[in-house]
């Protein structure tokens, strides 16, 4: 069930924090397969229009509906960035109907699946849904597409949609890039530190950060998430890197602001650079 993954006090444990004046994080501890602690977030958009759009929500407390409100208001699109970014996408729906549900392939399907047996799953409508790296998508020409680009990494096995927030030069991502440790995340959760976890948190760790010259990131990105369609892959990277961001915004980690394209390029040298 969905809900063993969530805090018994979300409230208590998130770290609520304007990264810019349109972009607000929602920050909660998560423990992958129980072990591992990568965290997670949940980044709600204001546009230039002043609507809204949350991307990876993560639960919705009371003081992050205050906060949507504070903005607006006017909630307009529910993106789950990947295919595992979406236990919470009922819960924002519910609250907000009017809203677009976006995701990418395979996921209307997955939740379907999920619904008999996980009463945090529902069977809500996506209006949007990205087939494929190489089919051309819209989502709202006269609002949301006027302040975002977007790429469908279907290469990667989670198939992540990255988004591209122009205003305020800011990448929002899921798993395609982590920046362990967590550190934001696990600001309020009792004990503590996700540094201190245990061995194979830590080693989880070195292959999950940015730190030094993240040569670890650069061969589990190469040699296990790529493998697969190590072109396309490549191909999705090239065109992310096109974008002039200066911030990147994960789900798992910290947040990464004021030279977040030279540690993207850094990251994912290899695919930019035709690594054999």
């Amino acid at each position: 069930m969905s809900s063993k993954l969530v805090p018994a006090n979300p409230s208590e444990v998130m770290v609520i924090r304007n990264v810019t004046p349109n972009i607000v994080t929602f920050s909660v501890p998560f423990m992958r397969f129980g072990k591992f602690p990568i965290g997670g977030r949940g980044t709600p958009v204001k546009l230039s229009s002043g609507s809204l759009a949350v991307f990876s929500p993560v639960a919705l407390t009371p003081e992050a509906r205050a906060k949507v409100q504070e903005m607006g208001g006017d909630l307009r699109y529910i993106v789950a960035l990947d295919a595992e970014h979406h236990i919470f996408l009922s819960t924002w729906a519910r609250a907000f109907p009017d809203a677009k549900l976006i995701g990418p392939a395979g996921l209307p399907e997955k939740r379907a699946r999920m619904a008999d047996d996980d009463d945090m799953i529902g069977r809500e409508p996506f209006a949007v849904v990205f087939p494929s790296r190489t089919s051309k998508v819209e989502i709202d020409p006269e609002d949301f597409d006027r302040d975002f680009a977007y790429e469908f990494v279907d290469a990667h096995p989670n198939k992540e949609l990255v988004f591209f927030y122009r205003p305020d030069r800011v990448l929002i991502e899921a798993d395609l890039m982590f920046n362990l440790p967590a550190n934001e995340q696990y600001s309020r959760a009792p004990g503590g530190s996700p540094t201190n976890m245990g061995m194979l948190a830590r080693i989880f760790s070195s292959f999950q950060t940015t730190e030094g010259d993240a040569k670890g990131m650069k061969r589990f990105l190469w040699y296990v998430i790529s493998r697969g369609d190590r072109k396309g892959f490549n191909e999705s990277i090239q065109r992310i890197n096109s974008w002039d961001f200066d911030t990147i915004i994960p789900c798992h980690g910290d947040t990464i602001q004021g030279n977040a394209k030279a540690v993207f390029e850094k990251v994912f040298a290899w695919h930019l650079q035709g690594h054999k």
